[in-house]
């Protein structure tokens, strides 16, 4: 059961940063679901790989947890799903509540676990594969030659350390520093923000059993959500997709949001979260956390380095879904290194086939920013479940969103709107 208590360090995966090498083939920065991904595919092809995070293992991650069926099949490829599917609580829907308590349950292969312990499990397969892992160590800036990455300059409390790599991967996640040190941010400000908790209600244990996302005029321009972990504890937060889209002197902003009074309004307003919290018991307070989304505001490589994950934008604006695009873009960045070493393909060309690899997704994160109306009109979500507990096709056109076979913003479209009346 989870607990507010600070965990121990794991000594399995914490190595002493004072022991960190000279040199590696590559340096991944962040052991996260991105850069955990990347360093059990590269570990597993033979290559030195060595993981730093400037957090001990195990350690919290803001998050919804949820586990959406891109994320089981890049689990299923790093060769952990079993051991996640072991802790997690499994699900077969996603509950979409709209404004007046519409509701459409919409099919999927899905699941809730924590981040704390799916970061945990996707560190220690990291190392299990090979690679080293150093903890706490903060990256500062990189190594350069003629132009080129060819290392960084790492920090483990007073101490500094420089270790070279022939690639270095940054895989640190939506706060913006290691990108700007890098040089690699485009744009400073996060695309959203999010704010959750965790809460034990063993009352609520099977009347809570889907994956509940509500929106509502109330939290708008975002939505609301409850995802039932194991042992009676749930995830229950709020979050803005756009939160910093708005226009001040010419410059990008953040509107004029309180994401605590969100949440307050989002518990006002759905009794479900009501009844959780008045009977329930905090076992996590609440937090907060920036996304970046859209595969927007980074480079996503240089002559010796690549930005993957949720440093290059990896989560999806409508949803606030990124855990298996992370790893997917990870397990990416690993592939274009290890096809470039067999190929022995030059320099330009492997980040030319990691880019094109990136560019390849975009056209979906951009239909799921388009689906971001909904969580700026919530009558929408509205119309869409009137309509879909009606069609049986617009069921199946909302479960292949969740499978990737279906298109989000083309429920949104002129022509999504005239079928939905005629289908």
């Amino acid at each position: 059961m989870m607990t507010s208590a600070t965990p121990l360090p794991d000594p399995t995966l914490n190595s002493a940063p004072s022991e960190l090498p000279a040199r590696c083939d590559v340096l991944v920065v962040g052991a996260g679901p991105a850069g955990s991904a990347a360093a059990i595919t590269l570990a597993h092809a033979g290559l030195d790989v060595v993981l730093v995070d400037q957090h001990s293992f195990p350690r919290d991650k803001v998050c919804g947890d949820g586990l959406i069926p891109d994320a089981h099949n890049a689990l299923r490829k790093l060769g952990v799903l079993d051991e996640v599917m072991a802790l997690a609580q499994a699900a077969t829907h996603v509950g979409c509540i709209g404004p007046r308590g519409g509701r459409i349950d919409v099919p999927g292969t899905l699941a809730v676990l924590p981040r704390k312990e799916l970061d945990h499990i996707l560190c220690r397969g990291a190392v299990t594969a090979g690679a080293r892992m150093f903890a706490p160590v903060r990256f500062m800036a990189a190594l350069e030659e003629d132009g080129r990455v060819v290392g960084a300059r790492l920090a483990a409390g007073d101490a500094s350390h420089e270790l070279r790599a022939g690639w270095v991967l940054l895989a640190t996640g939506a706060v913006p520093q290691a990108l700007l040190a890098a040089g690699m941010s485009e744009r400073h400000t996060p695309s959203g923000v999010a704010l959750r908790g965790y809460v034990k209600n063993d009352a609520m244990v099977g009347r809570i059993d889907k994956l509940e996302i509500v929106w509502h005029r109330a939290v708008s321009p975002g939505y609301g959500w409850i995802f039932p972990c194991r042992d009676g504890v749930f995830n229950i937060g709020v979050g803005v997709a756009d939160s910093h889209d708005a226009q001040r002197n010419g410059k990008l902003a953040m509107r004029e949001i309180n994401l605590r009074q969100t949440f307050d309004d989002f518990v006002r307003v759905y009794e479900p979260a009501r009844e959780l919290l008045d009977a329930g018991v905090w076992v996590s307070p609440l937090k907060g956390a920036p996304l970046r989304c859209t595969l927007e505001g980074a480079r996503y490589s240089r002559p010796g380095m690549m930005v993957a994950g949720e440093a290059a934008g990896s989560t999806y604006s409508f949803s606030g879904e990124g855990i298996g695009k992370a790893m997917e873009t990870g397990i990416l960045a690993a592939e274009a290194l290890l096809a470039g070493r067999a190929q022995m393909l030059d320099e330009s060309q492997v980040r030319a086939n990691y880019e094109a690899a990136l560019r390849a997704l975009k056209p979906r994160f951009d239909l799921y920013a388009r689906a971001n109306m909904v969580n700026r009109h919530p009558w929408l979500a509205d119309l869409l479940i009137w309509r879909a507990r009606k069609s049986a096709r617009l069921l199946r056109r909302m479960s292949g969103v969740l499978n990737e076979t279906s298109n989000p913003g083309h429920l949104v479209t002129l022509k999504g709107f005239v079928r939905l009346f005629t289908e």
